[in-house]
Parts: C-alpha cells; structure tokens; sequence
C-alpha cells in the first residue's frame, strides 16, 4: 500500500449531499488518506468532483473504480438502497471498504457483506459516527472508569424538526421498504451511540410510528403519501441492569435536539447537542453524587482527525477516515465495522418487531 490509503469515492457530487457536505472536506484535510478517484453515474459530474477535490481519477461507473489497481480502499457514499452492489464488488476486488449506514437496505445484505469482508481479510468501516465523536467517547470512558458508579438509568432524545416537507431529491426516503427513514437513520446513529456508551440491551419494547402520513415536496408543491416510520420510541433493560429508554422523532417545528442522561449511583453525566451525536459537537456535563451539573471539558486525545479538517458534518467523518486508515495499517480496534453494523440492523430489526406485535422482545 502507498505511504497514504489511496480511496476511490462512489457519491462524489460537488454540492447539495452528504458526501460534499462531510466526506470530501474531510478528505481534503486528511494526513492518512488521498482521494484519488471519484465516481457519480455521470462523466461531466464525475470531471467537475474531480477537479473540485483534486483527485487524479474520475469514473461514472463504480465497476471500473473498484477494479483499478490505483486504488487500496473504496467509500460507498450513495443512498441505502445502492450500498451492497459496490460494497461487494469491491471486497471481491480486494478493497477495504468504508460504508455509510445503514451498511444494506436489509439485515441480510449486512450479514452477507460483513462475511465477505471477514472471508477477504479486508478491513471494513461503517459510518456510524457518533463512536468516534470525542465527546461520546469520553463519556464511554467516564462509564467505564466507574466514575459515576454503578449505571442505573439511562435516557435519550434526538428531536428534529421539519417532518411536514421534503425537498424532492429526498421525497423518495418516504418508502420505509427503501430503509432509510427514522427508524434506521436518526434512530440507528442514536441509539448505537447510547448503547456504545452504556451498553446493549437485554430486553425492549417500542413503538414504532408514521405521524406525518404525507410529506409535502417542496420542489413540485405536491402532496406525498408516506409509509416511513417518523417517531422511535424504545424502552427497555440494559445487560448491565440499568433501565433505558429512547426517543427519536421528527416534528414539524422546533426540535429540541439531542440529549443522553446517564444516570450512576455516584452521580450523572449528560451529553446534549444541536443535531444527532455522528453530525454535530457534543457537550459533556457531569455531576458527583448531589452536586450540580458542571461542564466536562474533553481531552485532546480524543481527537485523531487530521489538523484542518472542518467543524461540523465533517469533523466526524474525519475521526472516521483517521481510524479507517489505522485499521488498513495496524488494526486499529476502536473503529466501528460490518460487523458493528450487523450487530445494529439487528436491534433495529428488534425494535420494529417490538413495535409490530406489541410485546417485549428478548435481544442479545
């Protein structure tokens, strides 16, 4: 392998998506990773990413990126339903593969890409942020270190606004069958973060619902109707014995953000933030026993993206590629992969089955 991982990003546009708001800046600033080739499913978008990112290659067909011997590793950075085929054509080529998640639309695409990386030796990465945001992983830390004791009782909320409207590029994310909706998105990157910090659950209820039956397109000024799941709502037992619910949503107007309480027998500590913890800075707060909260400033160690890498979306998926490349080179252990996302897509799985028949679902 070169002295840096040399990626191949299929998902390249130049403005208006995920990848040109988080992945790309991220790139540029990166000490461990040169992009090297960008691919779209056109020839003139694929040109205008390359020249905007400075990649040496460009491509409009996944196929011949993941085969090219110009590169070690691939991003998959298109919508949830488009992850598998590249994903697994390019393990079959010998890449390490970086997947956004949900890493399939399905549990069974994510058990069969995860056995296949295993099968290659091939290391994996699944954009689940959150793991490497540096305040969620000093409050992992904290929980560790037994600095608030034994854990009794954790809560979560991830509110966001917005859920009467889409604009049209994201009206098709109405299909719950397509896997990307609340559900699986929102709720997936909040309730992992929950469960790397405090712990997985034993047993779970949860109410899965669709509030907003319709979405107004704000590009065609028409009405949609909608199957996707808008509010998450889990309660349950952790293995660690503590108690543990979540609720995740989208509300037409004024969400109130994120926000982990972690409540110990020796104190509490809090994480809040503007967005979801994978897109946004998280504050950490803590509290000994019946003193006040107070602000936990986070150590620098912590943070092992490249100096230069911008705030923001892209500040995560900086801590991400960091570790994406520590893995290719020394096995890095602390970087969330396919077979994270199994282990996720099957709480998910759990939880709709929850919500579905109305019982309480053992997992783990």
């Amino acid at each position: 392998m070169a002295e840096k991982l040399r990626l191949g990003l299929i998902g390249a546009s130049v403005r208006g998506t995920w990848s040109s708001r988080s992945h790309l800046p991220a790139l540029q600033a990166s000490a461990d990773v040169e992009l090297t080739a960008v691919c779209t499913t056109r020839a003139d978008s694929a040109e205008a990413a390359r020249q905007a990112y400075g990649a040496r290659l460009a491509f409009d067909d996944w196929r011949k990126m993941v085969a090219s011997p110009e590169i070690d590793a691939v991003a998959v950075v298109v919508r949830v339903p488009s992850h598998y085929e590249p994903a697994k054509a390019a393990l079959e080529a010998g890449k390490h593969v970086y997947c956004e998640w949900p890493l399939g639309q399905t549990t069974a695409e994510a058990e069969e890409l995860a056995a296949l990386a295993k099968a290659k030796g091939l290391a994996t990465a699944v954009g689940l942020q959150a793991r490497v945001n540096p305040a969620v992983m000093y409050m992992r830390e904290q929980v560790a270190a037994g600095s608030i004791g034994e854990i009794m009782a954790v809560h979560v909320s991830m509110i966001r606004d917005g859920v009467l409207t889409r604009p049209s590029h994201r009206t098709w994310q109405r299909d719950a069958a397509l896997g990307a909706n609340t559900l699986t998105i929102a709720n997936g990157h909040t309730i992992d973060a929950m469960r790397f910090v405090a712990g997985d659950f034993t047993r779970l209820s949860a109410v899965v619902a669709t509030q907003a039956k319709q979405w107004l397109d704000t590009g065609s000024n028409s009405w949609l109707d909608v199957t996707a799941p808008d509010n998450v709502l889990v309660s349950g037992w952790l293995k660690n014995g503590a108690v543990a619910s979540s609720h995740v949503g989208a509300v037409p107007f004024a969400g109130s953000g994120y926000r982990m309480e972690i409540y110990g027998r020796e104190g509490t500590l809090v994480a809040s933030g503007a967005d979801s913890p994978q897109l946004s800075e998280v504050v950490l707060h803590g509290a000994k026993r019946d003193g006040a909260l107070v602000p936990m400033p986070v150590p620098e160690r912590f943070t092992v993206a490249s100096a230069g890498t911008p705030s923001g979306e892209a500040f995560n998926v900086g801590q991400m590629y960091a570790r994406f490349a520590g893995a290719i080179r020394a096995g890095d252990s602390g970087l969330p992969d396919f077979a994270t996302a199994v282990e996720l897509h099957h709480l998910v799985d759990a939880i709709q089955r929850a919500s579905e028949t109305g019982q309480e679902v053992n997992f783990g």
